[in-house]
Parts: structure tokens; C-alpha cells; sequence
């Protein structure tokens, strides 16, 4: 129902404009109180580089951060990533990741962040205080922020946002009556503008998320997705479509594809009871960072990793103004 409220093809967000039109005054009135001095943004000695979004769910950003970590290290460059950790209660805050954080410490997206790239990563509601922990102990050159577009309490040198090609934004009211976290002339004043599949329009970076071997969650085997048998498909990511529709891409037609809520707290008696005997359960690295506390025993559990591929020159031309901010 919401998808269809926030895509236009509802009328049942003109009852949800009130609430609308309040979200845009507050929002609107914390980002001019940064404009205008009368909040004061805490600013780095090392540049700060969002990348965040305009719309309330899913859309590749995760996978950006990913790419742009990958790309500044095979550059020389120590990049470091912070988050608010979305998902995750830690104890105490910040918290720096090591190899033994869990989802339910950090969230799940800086777990998978740390484990795909190794780079050191923060996790904290104020912003802030995370990169502060990074350069105490961590030293990075630069530091990356996962989402945190409308964090201003945090200064940042260059903003990145991430667009869902396919959705865009919707029927471009705030929310609840629409998807937007700030409208979309927004995008007049960031640094770049990358869109995730669908048509990239003048100005905007075209990127689209290339899906490698299907990985399993016990032995670390990969194998070509297209030779699973019998999978259910699970998603629990901000738009579980888009993941089912990659798997048709690989040309593999699942018996049953199960979304979930991004975020979703997971355990092994739920998704055990996701498969029967002879079927092959394939999720979402996202995903996978969670269940691999519990997949011990479950030999047929794999998750199918993705990688963000973006169009040239543009993306050498957004690294090179991204490696510039290095003094």
C-alpha cells in the first residue's frame, strides 16, 4: 500500500499531506538554522564525504560506499566510514568495528561495510562523535559517511546522493504523503548525483549493481547463481524487488521469493522454516551478515554478493575530485 501512495498511483497521500507539509517545515527550518549560523556544524581537520539520499528506503547507497572505500584504498588512500548504525543497540557509543561486532551491535550495513572492505568503521547516533574515534584511532586520511545527507550537524566537504533510476521519487511529496526526505531540487546544490539503473539524465553518473558468484554462508564455496536448484529467494533490504528482479537478470526463477523489512532482525528458527528439505535458501549479502552467526548446520544457505559498477569518465572524474580533498 505505501509503495503505491508514495509512487502517485494512490490518492490516499492528499490525506497525508498535513502531516507532509509539517516534515518539510521542520526539516527545512533545522537545514536554514545551519545556513544561517544560528546551529553551529561541527567541522573535521579530515574531509568528510557524504553519501546519502533524498528517499526514505532502499536505493544502492550501500553499495556506493563499498565502491568509493574500494577505490580510494587501490589509490593508496586510508578511508575510514562512519554511520549512525542503524539496526543496532551497542552498549556504548561510539563504537569502533572489529572482527567480532555483531548486526545487533552495529547494524547490519556497517558490518557488511567492515567485512567487505576492512576498512576501520564507527558507529554512532551523533555523527560526530564517531569520526572523532576514527581519527583518534584510526587515523584515516578520509571519512566517509553511510547516509547522513540530512545530518548537518556534521560539516562535510563534498555530498553524494544516490537515486533509484527505476523509482526516483515517487510522487515527490515529503513524507509520510511521499518518499522524499527533502525535495528534489535538492540535487541543485550536492557534489554529484549517481543513479542506480533506469535512465540517467544530464549531469548524473549511471550506475548499476553487477552481481557476482553466489557465495555459501558455512564453506565460503562460490558457484554461478544459475546453477542453484530449488531456491527461495529472501530479501530483507529497503526494496526487495530489486533483488529478486537481479536474479531474473542471472537467468534463475526462484519457487518463491520472500521480502522483508529492511533492517529486519533475524533468527534461525525463522528462516530455517523459510526452506523445505531439498530447497537452497539464497539471500541478500546484507542478509548474510546476520544469519552467519546462526547458519552453522545449514550447508544450503548462500547469499549472492553485488557490486556497484558506475560509467566512465564520470566515475574517475568523481574519484579524482574525492582524492583532490586530500591535503
Amino acid at each position: 500500500m505505501i509503495e503505491r501512495i508514495w509512487s502517485g498511483k494512490s490518492p490516499l497521500y492528499l490525506l497525508l499531506l498535513p502531516l507532509a507539509w509539517l516534515y518539510g517545515l521542520v526539516s527545512g527550518a533545522i537545514r536554514l538554522s545551519y545556513k544561517l549560523g544560528l546551529r553551529k556544524a561541527w567541522h573535521s581537520p579530515v574531509p568528510v564525504v557524504v553519501v546519502g539520499n533524498l528517499t526514505a528506503g532502499g536505493n544502492g547507497k550501500t553499495p556506493v560506499v563499498i565502491w568509493l572505500v574500494e577505490q580510494l584504498q587501490a589509490r593508496g588512500i586510508r578511508a575510514g566510514v562512519v554511520s549512525r548504525g542503524y539496526g543496532g543497540k551497542a552498549e556504548n557509543y561510539p563504537l569502533l568495528l572489529t572482527p567480532q561486532s555483531t548486526t545487533d551491535q552495529a547494524g547490519d550495513e556497517p558490518v557488511l561495510i567492515y567485512q567487505r572492505t576492512g576498512a576501520p568503521v564507527a558507529v554512532a547516533p551523533d555523527r560526530s562523535a564517531a569520526v572523532k574515534a576514527l581519527i583518534e584511532h584510526a587515523q584515516p586520511q578520509i571519512i566517509i559517511t553511510d547516509d547522513g545527507l540530512q545530518h548537518y550537524a556534521l560539516a562535510r566537504a563534498k555530498e553524494i546522493v544516490v537515486v533509484d533510476g527505476v523509482r526516483r521519487f515517487g510522487n515527490g511529496w515529503w513524507l509520510p504523503a511521499g518518499p522524499m526526505r527533502e525535495r528534489a531540487g535538492r540535487l541543485q546544490s550536492v557534489d554529484a548525483v549517481i543513479v542506480n539503473g533506469g535512465e540517467a539524465k544530464a549531469g548524473e553518473i549511471a550506475m548499476c549493481l553487477q552481481p557476482g558468484e553466489a557465495v555459501n554462508l558455512n564453506t565460503d564455496e562460490r558457484r554461478a547463481v544459475q546453477t542453484l536448484q530449488n531456491v527461495v529467494a529472501m530479501a530483507g533490504i529497503g526494496h526487495p524487488p530489486r533483488f529478486f528482479a537481479t536474479l531474473k537478470q542471472c537467468g534463475l526463477e526462484p519457487v518463491r521469493t520472500v521480502g522483508l523489512a529492511d533492517h529486519q532482525a533475524l533468527n534461525e528458527a525463522d528462516v530455517s522454516k523459510l526452506v523445505q528439505s531439498g530447497q537452497t535458501l539464497l539471500m541478500t549479502e546484507k542478509d548474510a551478515v546476520k544469519c552467519r552467526a546462526f547458519a552453522a548446520g545449514h550447508d544450503n544457505w548462500w547469499y549472492l554478493p553485488v557490486d556497484a559498477h558506475l560509467s566512465e569518465p564520470q566515475a574517475a572524474q568523481l574519484l579524482d575530485s574525492v582524492s583532490a580533498l586530500i591535503k
